[in-house]
């Protein structure tokens, strides 16, 4: 049976980081590098380029009032250089789905939840490597790949088992709270016990909301798709 975790939707506060992603009152979303109050009650957008394009950043002028959400986007994580000893294409979706099934059966722990770190962690990408150099899918320190016994954080089975026990260890420390476990998970428990719930960081509370909303997108997906399923039965 799969753990009981205690999920909360967190609000963002505190100082801003690098890259934001804007919510616009007409509904688009941008993922900006900043912004820039300018004159006429305007801002200026800068645009994160896309992964497809080479492009510097462009921007957009909008109005102040039209920015009705700003949300701080999580540590950017870059592809390691092909090497021949370790480079290791993305997964499938069914080949993710396996492995993270798998790992969750093992600890008690949905496979949403799994998922949701790991599109919050790395996007997905197996060979991911962000700032400060943390590795793979589930973003491991090699201090603590170590400890859970990784020996490669690139290898996709090796980093989710990893990743999964490590996020079992901080449910149980914290009594199935996934908000605390996830803030642990972002800024180490030392910090969470400090503040004796999640630290002041916007980095970090951003971060544990983004993992909660796509943890209740896929939810929310799975269940629209077993009404569509139970409907055409009838």
């Amino acid at each position: 049976m799969t753990r009981g975790v205690t999920l909360a939707v967190l609000a963002a506060s505190g100082l801003l980081h690098a890259a934001e992603h804007v919510t616009l009152r007409n509904g688009f979303e941008i993922d900006c590098a900043r912004r820039e109050a300018i004159e006429g009650g305007r801002v200026r957008l800068f645009v994160l380029p896309s992964a497809a394009s080479s492009e510097s950043a462009s921007y957009i002028d909008v109005a102040s009032d039209a920015v009705v959400g700003v949300e701080t986007l999580p540590d950017p994580v870059f592809a390691k250089p092909p090497n021949s000893a370790v480079a290791t294409a993305d997964l499938t979706q069914a080949e993710m789905h396996t492995m993270l099934a798998k790992a969750g059966t093992q600890h008690h722990i949905d496979e949403d939840l799994l998922a949701s770190v790991v599109k919050t962690e790395s996007g997905g990408r197996v060979m991911a490597v962000s700032r400060t150099g943390a590795e793979g899918l589930m973003q491991l320190m090699p201090g603590t790949a170590n400890e859970l016994g990784v020996s490669d954080a690139f290898r996709p089975e090796q980093n989710i088992a990893g990743g999964t026990a490590y996020l079992d260890q901080l449910l149980a420390r914290y009594h199935d709270n996934a908000a605390l476990a996830l803030a642990a998970y972002n800024a180490g428990p030392g910090a969470v016990d400090k503040y004796h719930g999640i630290p002041p960081y916007r980095e970090t509370r951003t971060y544990v909301a983004r993992v909660i909303r796509e943890f209740n997108r896929r939810k929310l997906q799975a269940a629209a798709s077993n009404k569509t399923q139970i409907a055409g039965l009838r």
